[in-house]
């Protein structure tokens, strides 16, 4: 946006869409989530009917939250036109719902997702990097392999991939179902907005006509170019395969000797993996992640939970199937 909005997780392109939904009165309610009175980094599903309460709900929340229950509500209340704003997972179950709820109207908002975990472990995680984690108000893993942390007095510390206290986390941090994602850049949004393919900037996915309808909304208050890509990620998704089938389960191993770490956080950004490259560095390592976690763990499962896609994807690093790991519709049998 060429005016980030206060209390944006980035500048306010997912909520900004939102609010102009709401002020063209093109849907009468928008499900999304929101913070919890309590505890800010803990999500809340919210019905907003107001544009103006589309504010509220700005930011990143970690945690659970059974957003699609706020459907029945919805139709109960007599709103007819709808958008969602949500994760991979919460838009697959929305599709396999929508015909039942017969709205006039439905456009789906939605983020990449890659792993999430409580609300409570996420504070751990929140200790681990700051003396007086209350304090954080922000926090972002961004596309430069650095975490991003802002604080309640302004301060802001950035703190490289390579330097997080990774290993300090307990093995069940994130839950196999998000250890397990086969969908990072949420495929049946309308339109996605993240940031994985940005350099410092966001980066949208448009699906599909709807998808165009809602980036029209921004008009000439968003900023929009060809995204770049540089570097090569083979290397990197290779490391990442080799810790996780090294680990007995849980985080993947970080074997890198401290003093290498500061050197390779200097490197990283500059020749690893940038633009678009980065954001096939993800999906690729999420689809060996998918894999190796359920081999090891529910081998029975993945002829029923790997698509073909997944098994194309880790193809080039040696991942193959194995007997009773596909179906044979899968192999176009």
């Amino acid at each position: 946006m060429k005016q980030p909005a206060p209390r944006a997780q980035w500048t306010g392109i997912t909520t900004g869409i939102g609010e102009r939904l709401l002020r063209a009165e093109l849907v009468d309610a928008i499900l999304c989530v929101g913070p919890d009175p309590e505890d800010r980094w803990k999500p809340v599903p919210r019905l907003v009917t107001r544009a103006e309460d589309m504010a509220s709900v700005r930011g990143m929340r970690m945690g659970y939250a059974p957003l699609l229950q706020l459907l029945e509500p919805a139709r109960d209340a007599g709103h007819r036109r709808i958008a969602i704003i949500g994760i991979p997972c919460q838009v697959y179950a929305l599709r396999a719902l929508e015909a039942e709820f017969g709205f006039e109207r439905l456009y789906v908002i939605g983020t990449p997702c890659s792993d999430n975990t409580t609300t409570e472990r996420f504070h751990q995680f929140l200790a681990l990097l700051s003396d007086r984690p209350e304090t954080v108000s922000y926090l972002e893993f961004r596309a430069d392999y650095h975490v991003e942390l802002r604080f309640d007095d302004g301060r802001v510390k950035e703190v490289p991939f390579l330097k997080l206290p990774i290993s300090k986390l307990p093995p069940d941090f994130f839950p196999m179902t998000c250890r397990t994602c086969v969908d990072y850049t949420n495929v049946l949004a309308d339109i996605t907005v993240g940031y994985m393919g940005g350099e410092g900037e966001q980066w949208l996915l448009v699906r599909n006509q709807r998808g165009e309808e809602l980036l029209g909304l921004l008009g000439d208050d968003v900023v929009l170019g060809e995204p770049g890509s540089a570097g090569k990620r083979a290397g990197s998704v290779k490391g990442f395969i080799g810790n996780v089938a090294l680990a007995a389960g849980g985080l993947p191993l970080r074997a890198m000797p401290d003093w290498l770490r500061p050197v390779m956080a200097w490197v990283m950004p500059r020749f690893g993996p940038r633009g678009l490259e980065f954001a096939r560095t993800r999906v690729e390592m999420k689809a060996a992640e998918t894999v190796l976690h359920l081999r090891r763990q529910a081998g029975p499962k993945m002829k029923n939970m790997v698509p073909d896609h997944v098994w194309q994807l880790v193809k080039p690093y040696g991942l193959e199937p194995e007997p009773g790991e596909r179906t044979g519709s899968d192999r176009g049998e």
